[in-house]
């Protein structure tokens, strides 16, 4: 087997003929490199490389199968880590796209763009619109990468009856706490501004101050979570 030699990432139009396709307007370093390299492979190692991307995809641990590829090839594990760095990206942003709209000629297209041999092409189209999809592609999803999603949202009015501030006194405004799903918690303050909206809330929330710790009548928030306003419930 000839030995892969060092990737390196190249330009996307030396590789790419110009089009990005599926995997966008420029193609990732990584799947440059990966193309590059896996032209010196022999197929065995090829499919051997693609099953331990594959089982990563689908969130196996691979560092012993890693391992026993580089005891019985001549490639190093910097080699090793540009291939399959290469095979992971190009298989997972493959699979995150709907079958609807994804053609499987147009995937094999765009390989060949990257002049990757067509025996490997088929193993990779393979993956992406084979038997072992739905495994792979579900596994690719939810282990992508994404925003903290909103798990907790609370509001209250908030009137200063007494502050250093004279306008700020009698000035309802609103406080917000947000709690998002990786734990952080943030506090925001919008101050209402305008004779019909202070009008409003002041209806809602002038009335008797509360006695202990009870629930306020504007937004029913316990005040054993956040600070609540001193109005009593039942006088909304």
């Amino acid at each position: 087997m000839a030995a892969a030699g060092k990737a390196v990432a190249y330009g996307h139009g030396e590789s790419g003929g110009g089009r990005g396709g599926f995997l966008g307007a420029r193609v990732p370093a990584e799947v440059e490199a990966m193309a590059r390299a896996v032209r010196e492979l022999d197929k065995e190692t090829f499919r051997r490389l693609l099953k331990v991307t594959v089982n990563a995809l689908e969130g196996k641990d691979c560092k012993e199968s890693v391992k026993l590829i580089a005891e019985s090839t001549n490639l190093s594990e910097e080699q090793l880590a540009f291939l399959i760095s290469g095979m992971y990206t190009l298989l997972r942003e493959a699979l995150r796209l709907p079958l609807s709209t994804f053609k499987q000629e147009v995937f094999k297209e765009d390989l060949k763009e990257l002049r990757i041999p067509e025996d490997f092409i088929t193993d990779f189209s393979s993956i992406v619109f084979g038997n072992r999809r739905p495994v792979s592609e579900g596994t690719a999803l939810t282990r992508r990468s994404r925003l903290p999603g909103v798990q907790d949202f609370k509001w209250r009015v908030d009137v200063a009856i007494s502050t250093s501030s004279l306008a700020r006194a009698l000035q309802p405004s609103i406080l917000m706490l947000l709690k998002l799903s990786d734990g952080t918690a943030h506090r925001f303050e919008s101050a209402k501004r305008g004779p019909f909206a202070g009008a409003t809330l002041r209806q809602q929330c002038v009335a008797e101050p509360v006695q202990g710790w009870q629930n306020c009548a504007c937004c029913k928030v316990s005040r054993t979570e956040i600070q609540c306003c001193p109005y009593t419930e039942g006088n909304e």
